[in-house]
């Protein structure tokens, strides 16, 4: 019998299940598709019994596929930002998953800015005030629970260590709780002026733990036997990061998905400046790894929306569009949420700009997938002008990574080398790689940097990435420029 690692995937659009040997390899995968609901515009949100259903699902197509397997522990990695609410003795959601991508606490945000309290929140948790992040998104559904419950509030890894346990555990990792809002990076620990300031009782947050920590273990979890301990929990985006042995400080990774992260380990807690943010990567033996990120909200999800509007079958025939588009093309924002990092401008809104009668469609495509490409490079630059070390080795992960157009792309754009990844499961991985740690199967970081990883490097070429930016970033100033009532909902 096989001995191996469960680890969770539970992303924006998927759960997946991948099990992961004690050698590193990847052993069989499976996923399940998560629903997501647009209630009003900007508004995203998920059930979070289907997300845990989703989860159940992924868990029995690996299981199926995979060989024979003794089970020594579960990891998870998990969508980030996104929150929800449940009766702490009957474990029922109190309302939806709020998504991250989710505006809905948009005017809760204005007015804590116009108060005054941006500079003293991102003094004290290293992000901006923004809809993205969890704290006025919780404050939005403890508004809405009727009296006469004991409410638990937490990320989704919080939501699943609870459906694993049957509910006997509540609790996340540093680096979950370090996107709240609500978590003083410098303490390591939940603010009482930031629950005051947030109106979120501490009493209803999660335990923080480490990344690698034991967070109780498996009861009534169809498919698994009891007591299978629930080994590691961390963020999609800082599973990877972990997963491709980024652990030299100025090193980093960019996830391409439904939106992107570009993450750069720090050497110490720094402080953001201005259009980044700072947080927890991940936290070993009560000891954080502290990284910059920038979030973007909209990156892939652009692709299969414009392959639509133009009236092609797949997100392959808009990119292989691109591909032949001529220079000198229009601009395209995909603001379709407003904007996070660099610009956080929560009332942005997607347009083209500079179309004219000689637009070409592959010119409209290629806009398309170069805002993927342009909106790393302007958080890659924030991030050099603020590190204290030079940035170094960078990886590529997610779906659109395996692509070489779009990956020739940004090495252009950023002038830089990336490292693209042959790894869709970066973030399972990376949290098998933590639950291996937390169980004793790798003794230390060394040993985890060791294991084998496929990556092939893109060289930057010479190419006309200069014009094209002065392309986007005429887009980004129109995008962002207040205009007549239509342009805000």
């Amino acid at each position: 019998m096989t001995t191996a690692i469960l680890a969770i995937d539970q992303g924006t659009t998927n759960s997946k299940a991948v099990l992961v040997s004690t050698t590193g390899e990847i052993l069989s995968r499976g996923a399940s598709p998560v629903g997501i609901e647009h209630p009003q515009p900007g508004w995203v949100e998920q059930n979070p019994l289907r997300i845990w259903e989703s989860v159940q699902e992924a868990i029995a197509a690996c299981l199926q596929k995979g060989p024979r397997s003794d089970i020594l522990g579960i990891a998870i990695s998990n969508q980030r930002e996104s929150v929800t609410a449940w009766d702490a003795a009957t474990g029922k959601p109190l309302g939806p998953v709020v998504s991250w991508q989710c505006r809905r606490s948009a005017p809760a945000c204005a007015e804590l800015s116009a108060a005054g309290h941006a500079e003293r929140v991102r003094a004290l948790t290293g992000l901006p005030i923004d809809p993205m992040f969890p704290g006025p998104k919780m404050k939005w559904l403890l508004d809405r629970i009727p009296p006469g419950h004991e409410v638990r509030l937490g990320t989704i890894d919080a939501w699943l260590i609870h459906c694993f346990t049957a509910g006997a555990i509540h609790a996340c990792d540093a680096g979950n709780a370090a996107r709240s809002q609500l978590y003083d990076l410098n303490r390591r620990a939940w603010s009482d002026e930031l629950c005051d300031l947030f109106g979120v009782p501490k009493s209803a947050l999660p335990e923080v733990c480490d990344s690698a920590a034991r967070f109780g273990v498996t009861k009534n979890v169809p498919g698994l036997k009891d007591g299978i301990p629930i080994a590691s929990a961390i963020g999609d985006s800082h599973a990877a990061l972990f997963g491709h042995g980024a652990f030299k400080p100025g090193d980093g990774k960019v996830t391409f998905g439904t939106g992107s992260s570009i993450m750069t380990t720090l050497p110490r807690f720094i402080a953001p400046e201005q259009g980044i943010t700072t947080t927890i990567a991940w936290s070993i033996a009560g000891r954080p790894t502290y990284a910059f990120e920038g979030n973007i909200l909209v990156s892939a999800a652009a692709l299969p929306w414009m392959a639509e509007m133009l009236g092609l079958s797949h997100v392959e025939d808009l990119i292989d569009l691109a591909a032949t588009a001529e220079p000198r093309g229009p601009g395209f924002v995909p603001a379709f949420v407003g904007l996070g990092a660099p610009y956080w401008h929560a009332d942005a809104r997607a347009l083209f700009s500079g179309i004219t009668f000689n637009t070409t469609r592959a010119q409209m495509a290629r806009a398309v997938t170069d805002s993927m490409a342009f909106q790393v490079h302007d958080v890659f630059k924030a991030m050099s002008a603020q590190s204290p070390t030079p940035l170094g080795r960078l990886y590529a992960d997610g779906g659109p990574s395996k692509n070489t157009f779009l990956m020739q792309c940004v090495a252009d754009t950023l002038n830089h080398v990336i490292t693209q990844c042959d790894a869709p499961e970066a973030s399972a991985l990376g949290a098998a790689y933590l639950a291996g740690l937390s169980l004793g199967v790798w003794p230390d970081l060394a040993a985890v940097a060791s294991l084998p990883r496929a990556g092939k490097p893109v060289l930057p070429r010479p190419c006309d990435a200069a014009d094209r930016l002065m392309v986007w970033q005429d887009a980004i100033y129109r995008s962002t420029v207040p205009g007549p009532s239509i342009m805000s909902e």
